[in-house]
């Protein structure tokens, strides 16, 4: 019998899926009896030292068994003293990401025609409107760094270097996810992320593919999907690529460490080399399909060994 960690934390990405899953664990904390702890704090994510402090004492202090859920970046549990949770995550194409923000800021989803109103009430209309591929040619401050610096900081964490986009950061965003997150999966493989969550954290996710296959559950999905979503010219789109270089390396990291992960587990994968400019708007989760025999480690014993790091 596998440890169970009775502490997990998802310090979700924004426009990464986040919503999709919190809809499922809501679910599923009623169905396996788990507290889900939620946060409505959406917009920040570097804290001081007193509010590192203070936010880890009361993680810390929740209902076990517990996962624990909000928009913040790498949190070191150890550094005041307490016991490293389990950390899952979930990331996506950065240029993709990038958009689906731009366009929910201003449009909002399907959930409700003032959905964006109630987020961003005091955006001016002129800023509203703005064109995509403007805001990128011409250098707006939201479509240039460090604002397109996103991703890494979730994983490297509240050291102030963490938002300089470079070397450094993208160095201790590698070094977390393997030494303190369980499972970092890829939003355009959705379906074998749920899968191995559910392999590796049964007491939290069983069932959870069923639940997201369900037609009702799959309308309820889809209501969080963006509107309004333009393509910028290939010209815009080069530039965003160039901007976010070192997401992308750190995307590319992620996608290959989640492939193997899935290899290890009987799942296949079409590795493909990165392409010079990345693919938008990919309609729907991969497939999962037929399992491969892959003998070369014991699958319980890796497991055993992530859970004691």
């Amino acid at each position: 019998v596998l440890p169970f960690p009775s502490q997990v934390v998802y310090n979700r990405v924004g426009k990464c899926g986040s919503r999709t899953v919190v809809l499922l664990l809501r679910i599923l904390s009623e169905k396996h009896g788990f507290n889900l702890v939620t946060s409505d704090i959406h917009n920040k994510t570097r804290l001081t030292k007193n509010e590192q402090m203070e936010l880890i004492k009361n993680i810390s202090t929740a209902e076990q068994p517990y996962l624990f859920t909000r928009h913040v970046h790498f949190l070191n549990f150890s550094r005041f003293g307490g016991d490293q949770p389990v950390y899952i995550n979930i990331i996506r194409d950065p240029v993709n990401r990038f958009l689906s923000n731009y366009f929910f800021r201003r449009f909002g989803d399907w959930r409700g025609e003032q959905n964006h109103m109630i987020r961003t009430p005091n955006m001016r209309q002129e800023e509203r409107y703005l064109d995509i591929n403007v805001c990128i040619l011409e250098n707006y401050p939201e479509c240039s760094n460090p604002r397109l610096f996103y991703i890494i900081p979730y994983f490297c964490g509240q050291h102030p270097r963490c938002r300089e986009p470079g070397e450094w950061a993208l160095e201790r965003a590698k070094l977390n996810v393997n030494e303190n997150f369980l499972l970092v999966g890829i939003l355009e493989e959705l379906e074998d992320v749920l899968l191995l969550l559910e392999r590796f954290l049964p007491h939290y996710f069983k069932d959870v593919l069923s639940i997201y296959k369900n037609p009702e559950h799959r309308k309820l999905g889809n209501l969080t999907v963006t509107v309004k979503k333009t393509v910028p010219s290939p010209e815009a789109i080069q530039i965003l690529y160039q901007r976010m270089r070192y997401e992308y390396e750190f995307y590319y990291y992620v996608k290959e460490q989640f492939h193997l992960l899935k290899r290890k587990f009987g799942l296949k994968s079409h590795i493909r080399e990165p392409s010079p400019r990345p693919e938008f708007f990919i309609p729907s989760p991969l497939e999962t399909e037929e399992p491969i025999n892959d003998e070369e480690e014991d699958d319980e014993k890796w497991l055993e060994d992530i859970y004691k790091r």
